[in-house]
């Protein structure tokens, strides 16, 4: 026990505060990866120039991962709002319906195995503080918990995930426009790339959600190849019907 615990102790802050927030970079992650590489396919199957290609590809990173990032902010905001509105609801009840919740505490904890002197004495303790009063009504007949995470930190964390790893099916073509060569095929480069990128974030994936590292990882193989499989055949399917 005493290992354990002390293992947890040199995690640190950072440590803490990274897993804290993993599921936004994760899928911060995925969906940047994703998005990105279809473009790319997408951009590759109408045999587009690869200038076209990162400016396409940069403006979706950019644009999307600011949506996305919008979104998780206003999402965690509108939770944390919602809670302290049935918060500031409980306290309100508590001021003007005193005896109605009373009783729910007693209801609440008989229904959990008190009863008796124990129960009232246990009903007494709560009712005795408002705060602990309310926070028992949230948890117990709401079944709501204070949101713990900032939702600035989940909008920046969801948008910089989205940059870094949706950037990756771009470098082969950065690189090579910014050293003036083209070699011929940096589709197949930028697919590998960002399987490994797949491959990693679909590991981290498994944390989040609890689930096996295999099946992680394939969810987020196979999501990335269908949606790259499809961008590709949209792309050439509108060159042959455009061009």
């Amino acid at each position: 026990m005493k290992k354990t615990e002390n293992s947890l102790h040199k995690q640190g802050p950072l440590s803490g505060r990274f897993q804290e927030y993993l599921r936004e970079f994760v899928y911060g992650g995925i969906d940047g990866s994703v998005t990105t590489f279809a473009v790319v396919a997408g951009a590759t199957g109408a045999s587009l120039d690869p200038g076209i290609v990162i400016i396409l590809g940069l403006a979706n990173l950019f644009a999307d991962g600011f949506s996305m990032s919008v979104g998780a902010y206003l999402s965690e905001k509108s939770e944390r709002d919602n809670y302290e509105k049935h918060k500031q609801i409980e306290y309100w009840e508590i001021e003007n319906m005193k005896e109605k919740e009373i009783e729910e505490i007693r209801q609440i904890f008989r229904d959990k195995g008190f009863e008796g002197t124990l129960l009232e004495q246990v009903v007494q303790v709560i009712t005795a503080d408002k705060d602990r009063w309310v926070e028992t009504m949230m948890k117990y007949e709401l079944e709501m918990i204070p949101p713990s995470k900032n939702p600035f930190m989940v909008g920046a964390i969801t948008f910089l995930s989205f940059l870094l790893v949706g950037f990756i099916p771009l470098i082969v073509y950065v690189v090579e426009y910014m050293a003036g060569v083209n070699h011929g095929d940096k589709f197949t480069e930028a697919a590998l790339l960002t399987l490994i990128a797949f491959l990693i974030i679909g590991y981290l994936k498994s944390y989040v959600n609890h689930t096996s590292r295999i099946k992680g990882i394939l969810e987020t193989v196979v999501l990335g190849a269908l949606a790259a499989a499809v961008a590709y055949a949209t792309g050439y399917w509108l060159k042959e019907l455009i061009l």
